[in-house]
Parts: structure tokens; C-alpha cells; sequence
């Protein structure tokens, strides 16, 4: 398993509910403990060399395991599809990245398409709403499995919001940069998330959690915003 850079410093709930959920499914979790960040921030600032150096040690880290689990599409979309470009020009290490990308899956898509678990026999009781993140949604095509898994989930009924597909407004950068753009959209996904009637925002990325679980907070929303792992997590059942 590869736990992000936002999980290990500001969600390790959701990495322990990840492992969880994983081992629920029966699948045997490694955690590599000198794993660090898979380099797609330098990488989004246009630091390419340094993006190189963090990428090349994550592939020396990852290389033996038969799968790599990543609870983020942004981070999945970085190993599966940037590393074949940022390596393009490196035949060797090229190489190394495609094999990688081939084992490397999103948490959601691995427990549907690779587990086979669509139902993974979890409990919680509540209204949910589902925000599809930019690079889980565009980069991997994944939209189908965890809706799936969180219809499986006995005592949560499912209420999609409208626009479920559009940006957060977050985007890594992209809010610091640009962050009356960035309110914009993100005051948007707000509107919609309200008018879904869901008690429970749930994403798979927490870029996107962080970014509009701030805002929750600064508005004082009644709704919560939580990763799917802790839905699916042994843990999770409430009534």
C-alpha cells in the first residue's frame, strides 16, 4: 500500500481505514516503511529534475510488490500515467514505470476490478452524497466502482448531487493560484452538495476532502466530509 503525502500529515484515519478495508477483502497489506512522496508535487510545479529523483526512489521502493493500493485517484494518475512521461526519454526506467503502472490501482477500483469485491459487507447508516475527483474521474476513468461499492453498504442510500463530475475547485495549485477562481467552483460544489440532502460528502481523494471540508467548516455546514475507505472500513458501522 502507498499512503499519500496528505494522508500521512493530515488524514491517517483514513490510511488505517484503508489497510482495513483491504484487509477485509483478504487481501495481505504491505506497508513499505520508507516510502515518502511519489513525486507528483514537484511534478505539478514544473520541477521536473526533482520530480525525476522522488519518482525513480518511489519505483525502487515499489518494484517487488505485486500490487501497489493508492486511497487517492490524484497520486494513482501520477504513478499510472505521468511517470510514462517523466520518463520518456529514460528507455530503462521507462520500462520500470510502465510495469509499475500496470500494478498500481486506485482503492476503489482495485477492491471492484481486482479484489472482486463489489460488495464488501460494510455498515453505515446515513444519507451520502459523491464527488467525482478531476484525476480519478479524467485520468483513470473511474466513476462506476466506488458507486458500486457504496450501494453495497447496508443502511446508506446513495443521493447524487448535481454536477457530481465537476472540480472542487482545489486542483493542488491551482487554489493558491487562482483562488477567487478556486471559490467560485468550490462555492458551487457547496450549493450542490446542500441541495443533494446527503448528511455525508464522500470522495476519494482528500486533496478534495481538504479543500471542501475547510469550507464546510468556515460555513458552518451540518455535513460531514469523509474518504470512501472509512465507509468501507470494519470500523465504520454506525446506526
Amino acid at each position: 500500500m502507498c499512503v499519500t503525502c496528505l494522508v500521512d500529515q493530515f488524514f491517517p484515519e483514513v490510511g488505517i481505514a484503508t489497510v482495513n478495508s483491504l484487509r477485509k477483502a483478504g487481501v495481505d497489506v504491505d506497508f513499505p516503511s520508507d516510502q515518502t512522496c511519489c513525486g507528483q508535487i514537484a511534478f505539478n510545479g514544473g520541477f521536473q529534475s526533482e520530480a525525476k529523483k522522488i519518482a525513480e526512489r518511489f519505483l525502487d521502493i515499489f518494484e517487488g510488490e505485486s500490487y501497489v493500493v493508492v486511497p487517492s485517484g490524484s497520486c494513482a494518475s501520477m504513478i499510472k500515467v505521468y511517470y510514462l512521461e517523466l520518463f520518456q526519454d529514460d528507455p530503462v526506467l521507462l520500462e520500470r514505470a510502465q510495469k509499475l503502472s500496470e500494478r498500481t490501482h486506485e482503492l476503489s477500483e482495485f477492491l471492484v476490478n481486482v479484489a472482486g469485491h463489489q460488495n464488501i459487507d460494510a455498515s453505515y447508516h446515513a444519507k451520502v452524497t459523491y464527488h467525482d475527483a478531476c484525476h480519478l474521474l479524467r485520468e483513470l476513468g473511474i466513476s462506476d466502482e466506488p458507486r458500486e461499492l457504496m450501494k453495497s453498504v447496508e443502511g446508506l442510500e446513495l443521493s447524487e448531487m448535481q454536477d457530481s463530475d465537476r472540480c472542487c475547485g482545489f486542483g493542488g495549485l491551482f487554489s493558491v493560484k487562482y483562488p477567487e477562481i478556486s471559490k467560485a467552483i468550490l462555492e458551487e460544489k457547496l450549493r450542490n452538495i446542500e441541495s443533494s440532502g446527503a448528511d455525508i460528502l464522500v470522495a476519494n481523494d482528500c486533496g478534495c476532502l481538504m479543500h471542501i471540508r475547510g469550507a464546510m467548516s468556515r460555513q458552518g455546514m451540518k455535513q460531514e466530509a469523509m474518504h470512501i475507505a472509512q465507509l468501507l472500513s470494519p470500523d465504520a458501522d454506525r446506526s
